[in-house]
């Protein structure tokens, strides 16, 4: 019986480090993670720049402008949200590389519970509330009706985006980004036939790709849920065990609440930009909307290294691995900002034949164009500011982040905006609002980064929100 349970246990230990962080070569480790989240960050991307594509296509320049606001309303909406279950995150990858089962599983039940209250919250929130923002943005008349109907479309679905988000959460924070990527390329093909099903087939209007995106994505989250059910690791996710434990949810608010926060206050920043730009004209709409579906696919390199970078420095530091934690936080900012600024070069080269993909349209073009060229040679900051932000939420620091994205990103944008196209009311002077930002924020974060203890704060913020 006791060589049983010494068996047993050696199996779990086997099975609960497969995916971990802490051990083997640091490049191979990182890359293996990241590879699958840049894989399915490109189908997610193919599928909603899809949308666009249809939109633009099948239904004409106002539908696709009805459409291309959509990114700041949205991440304005759940960005929260998503930003609360990020220190779920940091939590369970801190716990899972200390081996503290027991915390994980009370993290992972009450994150869950989050999701499902706050999905449940924003459907009615983001339906009630949908035309009163629009206006708010200033979307031309002759499109508002169209952007209502989309955007209703879409938050009728918010529980299912919020719960995928969560899932991956738990999934990535594990190590295990193979999974998300499988059912997203899934998830990618359906949403791809449902849109020329809805809109090239049948005609139905914009309401209908939002439709198809939502159907994709209640996909894609069944796919985690039963993935997390079936799983016979630690992180089994069990449905009579999901609820709210408080002392878990204080240490998930802890670590998420600024990050949500900071999320939906710069969102409201770039919603002003948005706005800005409506007032151009739909032509600007629909070409700065075409460059916010490519900008969609250039982020990639920064999305996948800065998720990684948040799970190897919360699982290492939980494994208190110090000298590894500085060698990969090495190795993700390099390959971050060095594939993002390649992007970069290229995108300035192929501006007009890219924008052109979606609409092609002189005045789009060179509207989309004008803007791209503006933006995209800065890549490099935004890889850097979105790095070392990463890296301090997985070190348990995500009040810095917050503070110097909110005071760059938000109040300065804001401030720039509302002053700079006061005195030059071209396209070009809303576009320099983001390298501008970037640039500032890329320096607070280098300054805090050389000079602050993070990685043995940690250890005080461990010991400070330790659950009872």
């Amino acid at each position: 019986m006791l060589r049983m349970q010494l068996c047993s246990k050696e199996v779990l230990f086997h099975m609960s480090n497969r995916n971990a962080l802490t051990e083997g070569p640091i490049w191979k480790k990182m890359i293996l993670f990241a590879l699958p989240v840049l894989l399915g960050n490109v189908f997610q991307q193919f599928y909603n720049t899809f949308d666009s594509w249809c939109v633009g296509n099948f239904l004409g320049d106002d539908a696709l402008a009805a459409v291309s606001s959509s990114g700041s309303l949205i991440f304005m909406m759940i960005g929260f949200f998503n930003g609360v279950a990020m220190g779920a995150g940091v939590l369970i990858a801190r716990c899972y590389g200390a081996k503290d089962y027991e915390s994980m599983r009370l993290a992972i039940h009450t994150d869950v519970a989050f999701g499902l209250f706050s999905g449940a919250l924003l459907t009615v929130v983001g339906v009630v509330f949908t035309p009163t923002i629009l206006k708010w943005m200033g979307t031309p008349a002759d499109v508002l009706p169209q952007s209502i109907s989309y955007f209703r479309f879409y938050f009728c679905g918010s529980v299912f985006s919020v719960m995928y988000n969560i899932f991956v959460g738990i999934l990535h924070a594990v190590g295990d980004s193979r999974h998300p990527l499988y059912y997203l390329i899934f998830s990618s093909f359906v949403n791809v036939a449902l849109d020329l099903l809805f809109v090239g087939i049948l005609g139905y209007g914009v309401g209908s790709a939002a439709l198809a995106t939502t159907i994709s994505q209640g996909i894609s989250a069944a796919l985690c849920c039963i993935q997390l059910l079936r799983t016979a690791e630690p992180y089994q996710l069990k449905i009579g065990q999901i609820g709210f434990h408080w002392p878990s949810f204080r240490q998930i608010i802890a670590y998420g609440l600024p990050s949500g926060v900071q999320n939906s206050v710069i969102s409201i920043a770039n919603v002003v930009v948005q706005a800005n730009i409506n007032s151009f004209g739909k032509a600007a709409m629909a070409g700065c909307g075409a460059y916010s579906k490519v900008e969609g696919f250039a982020f990639l390199p920064v999305t996948c290294f800065t998720q990684a970078l948040s799970t190897f420095v919360g699982q290492n530091l939980g494994a208190q691995k110090y000298d590894r934690v500085k060698k990969g936080v090495f190795f993700g900012i390099s390959c971050s900002t060095i594939l993002a600024e390649l992007v970069g070069i290229g995108l300035y080269f192929l501006a007009p034949h890219l924008i052109r993909f979606f609409n092609s349209q002189p005045e789009v073009v060179d509207y989309g164009t004008r803007h791209m060229r503006t933006i995209c040679l800065f890549y490099f900051l935004l890889a850097f500011s979105h790095c070392i932000a990463a890296i301090l939420r997985g070190a348990g620091r995500p009040s810095v982040p917050m503070f110097t994205m909110l005071g760059c990103w938000c109040l300065l944008r804001l401030s720039y905006v509302t002053v700079a196209v006061r005195f030059i009311n071209e396209l070009e002077t809303v576009s320099r609002a983001y390298p501008i930002t970037w640039s500032c924020s890329s320096l607070v974060f280098l300054i805090y980064f050389l000079k602050a203890d993070w990685m043995h704060a940690f250890d005080r913020e461990e010991r400070k929100h330790q659950p009872t």
